[in-house]
């Protein structure tokens, strides 16, 4: 499994029950996902990492509600509860998730002005996270996703690895939805048609 990876997602507490951004759910996913970790030789971790007054919090657009877009330099953003601020509590790994074997955590979403739902680029599709060369300089080629939310982090990240060559699974079972206006099945249905393995 040298060439193998388990990616997981911003597994964090802030999208779990109880938390700023929550996703239904979330938290059950957190046994199924410590079994994954036992069985790779390779485990990276993202980390949503955000400063105060981050661009995609509603509380930074007047008039603005959580979930409600705006258009921003880089396309239309969707806007969200302030969460996952550095530091906090909301943005630390679920408490029962065991993180310790990860090799790197890439944190992303600490640029104020840009929001970063990928594990490889920002929202602007050109800044990259630097991972798709970690992962190339160490000849893994073939990655599992799993985390939170299917639709937003997870299958932007899957998009984009498909698109930088990587060989892409997500473990639906170890994923759980925002599903906003369709979004699950908008997602899935684009991870799909690149080519990603969904089981």
């Amino acid at each position: 499994m040298a060439d193998k990876a388990l990616l997981v997602i911003d597994l964090q507490n802030d999208f779990c029950p109880g938390g700023a951004l929550a996703v239904t759910g979330g938290d059950e996913i957190v046994p199924v996902v410590n079994r994954l970790i036992e069985t790779f030789d390779h485990v990276i971790m993202t980390q949503d990492w955000h400063p105060p007054r981050h661009s995609s919090f509603a509380s930074e657009h007047t008039g603005k509600a959580p979930f409600e877009t705006v258009a921003m330099p880089y396309g239309e953003q969707t806007l969200w509860p302030d969460h996952c601020l550095q530091g906090s509590d909301g943005a630390a790994f679920h408490a029962g998730l065991d993180w310790t074997k990860a090799e790197l955590v890439v944190r992303k979403g600490f640029r104020r002005e840009i929001d970063s739902y990928s594990a490889f680029f920002e929202n602007d599709h050109e800044t990259p996270t630097g991972l798709a060369g970690y992962l190339r300089e160490r000849n893994i080629a073939d990655l599992t996703m799993v985390g939170l939310a299917t639709d937003f982090c997870v299958a932007y990240s899957a998009l984009d690895a498909v698109q930088e060559g990587f060989s892409v699974t997500v473990i639906l079972e170890a994923c759980r939805a925002i599903d906003l206006g369709g979004s699950l099945a908008a997602m899935t249905g684009m991870m799909k048609e690149a080519g990603v393995r969904l089981v």
